[in-house]
């Protein structure tokens, strides 16, 4: 049962309870997509796809070196899921410092703005998520360095090949087919423990989104508009004015009303077809945690969601002129 605690400084609370949610699927699922519809398609292809890989590297990683979380007492653990998993690597930490610092490599090449400005809220995102889990109780120190150590190693490897890796993604005929494929293999021989640790899911429902919008990025370069083109250069961040504000709100909520509609169908269909080849009743918790439902109800539900986001929603836009 969660261990009772007494909040004796509110602001570093909410704080870092805020922080830590900046880690979780609700933010991702908002900002990544936002990044797309109002800010650029490349620096949002970027970041899509190496969070996937941190994060896949990540829940991996915990559950081979099988690390415990921080003994309670003495901490006091605020959050209870995650307490399921096991400690090392800090996922937070590193999808934290993959998001922040990629999306600085990004801008820096396609907008002109102040390195300086960019370096300090990159640093200040991904120290404030790392802190979080240390005032949350769920990681050690060595779990949060870890963590971000892992993703700046892969930010330093996979930056200079990053043109050469989108426009494969983007241009490749085996794109499509290699983008299903390979997280679906990777998620049915996902390393098994002795007990069910939420990672798995997890980590499907990450590959899942990735794997869909990478096969958007692939059909809008192929159908709609060629990513590699002179448009897709801005010098610098536009001038945000009432009007633009009130455009980008509205794409924002037309977009993400789309997803959670198509995340809360595919949810029922795919679920729903589960049961009735497997024969398992509604509310069969342990059924839904077998690999042979846990994944495709995951990868398709969440795969939809990453397609309906980069190919749906924006020709939605279009329809209502937005764009």
């Amino acid at each position: 049962c969660a261990q009772k605690y007494v909040v004796k400084n509110y602001f570093y609370y909410y704080l870092f309870r805020f922080s830590a949610a900046l880690g979780e699927e609700v933010f991702y699922i908002t900002f990544l997509p936002f990044t797309y519809w109002n800010i650029d398609h490349s620096v949002s292809r970027r970041m899509i796809v190496i969070w996937s890989v941190v994060m896949y590297i990540g829940q991996v990683a915990k559950d081979l070196l099988k690390w415990p979380r921080p003994l309670s007492p003495p901490v006091v653990k605020l959050e209870t899921r995650a307490d399921a998993e096991y400690g090392m690597p800090s996922t937070h930490a590193m999808a934290a410092t993959a998001i922040s610092f990629s999306f600085l490599s990004a801008t820096t090449n396609q907008y002109k703005y102040p390195f300086e400005l960019g370096l300090t809220g990159a640093l200040l995102f991904s120290t404030l998520v790392c802190l979080s889990r240390l005032y949350t109780g769920m990681h050690t120190v060595l779990d949060v360095l870890g963590g971000a150590l892992i993703s700046a190693v892969l930010l330093v490897l996979v930056c200079p090949a990053w043109d050469s890796i989108d426009h494969v993604l983007l241009t490749s005929p085996l794109c499509p087919l290699l983008s299903i494929a390979v997280p679906l293999l990777l998620c049915y021989n996902y390393p098994k423990l002795d007990s069910y640790s939420p990672t798995r899911a997890d980590t499907t429902t990450i590959l899942g989104a990735g794997a869909g919008a990478t096969v958007g990025f692939w059909l809008n370069n192929q159908y709609v508009a060629a990513a590699h083109s002179s448009r897709s250069f801005r010098p610098g961040f536009p001038l945000l004015s009432g009007p633009m504000l009130v455009v980008m709100l509205a794409r924002f909520l037309v977009g993400i009303g789309i997803i959670l509609v198509t995340r809360q169908l595919m949810k029922n269909v795919v679920l729903g077809v589960l049961r009735y080849r497997y024969k398992f009743p509604v509310g069969d918790l342990e059924a839904r945690r077998r690999l042979e439902v846990e994944v495709p109800y995951k990868f398709i539900t969440y795969s939809s969601v990453g397609f309906s986001a980069t190919v749906i929603v924006p020709v939605l836009h279009q329809v209502l002129g937005l764009i």
